[in-house]
């Protein structure tokens, strides 16, 4: 099933993780969700991984959300599902994590990038955060991640006005780190990974637990 929704690479110390449903603009669905919690379960009791990199196939999507048609299936997607587990997982990981924002980065799409330490997009990204349009209320965490990066009106923009924010703008705004050609995307992320892979897992973890205070048991 791993296969078919989700890709893993490991080199050392790092972790690469791609969403692999391109055809479906890389919308999470059940099975993708419980994989990326398993392997977050399994890099929270792994002494040697010091750096997760997670991206989407293709070169359109980064992740264009939950898959709603799921959601819809199983009655309310807080409820009832394991989309909201994800991003708290991702977070809590005491390893580096970074968001390879190689296209539209969107709904559950955002969430997973707001869960990563660090952002990079290629310049043809653009961000949103639709919840009124599909009716849904986003968990407190995601907002707390949201409003620590560009503040509430900014919040509001994404949330409230449902208002799309291309690749330049996040950067400005805080959301995305650094903007870099789709070429030297795997680079840049690699290239930013490599320090906390040179380093004990114990300090990566204390550094991370400084810089990343919003934590699952808040929501």
């Amino acid at each position: 099933m791993s296969s078919e929704v989700v890709t893993v690479e490991r080199t050392g110390p790092l972790l690469r993780i791609t969403l692999d449903r391109a055809d479906k603009a890389n919308a999470m669905n059940r099975a993708m969700a419980q994989r990326l919690l398993d392997l977050c379960e399994s890099g929270r009791g792994d002494p040697h991984l010091r750096a997760v990199v997670i991206m989407g196939a293709g070169e359109r999507t980064f992740c264009a959300g939950a898959d709603l048609s799921e959601i819809a299936r199983g009655g309310s997607g807080h409820d009832n599902s394991v989309w909201g587990e994800v991003p708290n997982a991702l977070a809590e990981l005491d390893v580096l994590t970074v968001a390879a924002i190689n296209g539209a980065c969107v709904g559950g799409g955002l969430t997973l990038a707001l869960a990563c330490d660090i952002r990079i997009s290629v310049p043809e990204a653009h961000f949103g955060y639709p919840v009124l349009r599909n009716k849904l209320v986003p968990f407190k965490t995601d907002c707390d991640r949201l409003r620590a990066l560009v503040g509430p009106a900014r919040s509001s923009v994404l949330l409230l006005a449902g208002e799309k924010v291309a690749a330049k703008e996040a950067k400005e705004w805080g959301l995305v780190d650094h903007i870099v050609t789709r070429d030297r995307l795997a680079e840049v992320c690699q290239d930013l990974c490599a320090a906390a892979c040179a380093a004990e897992r114990e300090q990566v973890a204390a550094i991370k637990r400084l810089c990343r205070p919003v934590r699952a048991s808040d929501h």
